[in-house]
């Protein structure tokens, strides 16, 4: 029987607090998490924003006004940092991860496809954690994902995933503001179903990540739509990833 396969993408507003700084404990729980999956023979591709956060938290405030120059600067400087971070947390599981850095172009069908494919596939044989994010040091506008849930969606078609999880700050989607009493949960939603009309504005700071909801569902009705359920769920619940997958009630679940 073939290895069940999903795709957890954690955005940036799960793993900073209210000052904008990595979190140490929320990546810990992530990993934790992932091994308990690896032992029931789950296989996970990790997509994790934060490089530009962790950037912006080691080097302060820098000379350069161009907003695009200055995300290269960020990502690159706290790539290697987060990767630093996954290693060392990892490690301490026992298991091994990898960095895949992608661009758009490298999903268009051809060689940079069929590349990504053999380096997916040879990860996952290994039993290593592909961790991927977008390449923000050699993006260019044409070739940049809308956000890393694009880029997860794209993975997630890519490796045949049975599932995709993208983590927010959020429970799932709401009928209104989270915070509204009136509000509620939908705990299901069909990709022919009108749930953009709640969707709530956010004004989000440099380095805060790019993906709104409205992204979010857009993209979570795209991938339903290709038989990947996707989930929407808040990523600071210590077992989000588990209780999912063990079918509980947890978050928005998409389906076609």
């Amino acid at each position: 029987m073939d290895k069940k396969r999903i795709v957890v993408k954690v955005g940036t507003n799960v793993m900073t607090n209210k000052d904008n700084r990595i979190v140490g404990p929320v990546l810990k729980n992530l990993v934790r998490q992932i091994a308990t999956l690896y032992e029931q023979d789950i296989h996970v591709v990790l997509v994790s924003s934060g490089s530009a956060i962790a950037g912006k938290e080691i080097l302060g405030e820098i000379n350069i006004t161009d907003p695009s120059k200055r995300r290269q600067v960020f990502s690159s400087v706290g790539q290697p940092r987060m990767m630093r971070h996954y290693y060392s947390i990892f490690h301490d599981y026992g298991m091994r991860c990898a960095q895949v850095l992608a661009t758009k172009r490298d999903f268009s069908p051809g060689i940079h496809r069929e590349n990504m494919i053999n380096c997916y596939e040879s990860l996952l044989s290994e039993g290593i954690i592909p961790i991927a994010n977008e390449d923000d040091a050699v993006s260019v506008t044409m070739s940049m994902f809308s956000d890393n849930d694009e880029l997860a969606s794209l993975v997630a078609e890519l490796i045949g995933a049975d599932s995709l999880i993208i983590l927010s700050d959020t429970d799932g989607l709401y009928t209104g503001h989270p915070d509204d009493e009136y509000s509620e949960k939908l705990n299901k939603v069909q990709v022919d179903q009108n749930v953009e009309k709640y969707v709530q504005e956010s004004g989000k700071g440099e380095g805060e990540g790019r993906g709104g909801m409205e992204s979010k569902i857009k993209i979570a009705k795209s991938t339903a739509s290709k038989n990947i359920t996707t989930y929407i769920a808040n990523g600071k619940n210590e077992n989000v990833i588990l209780d999912i997958m063990a079918g509980k009630p947890v978050g928005t679940k998409f389906t076609a």
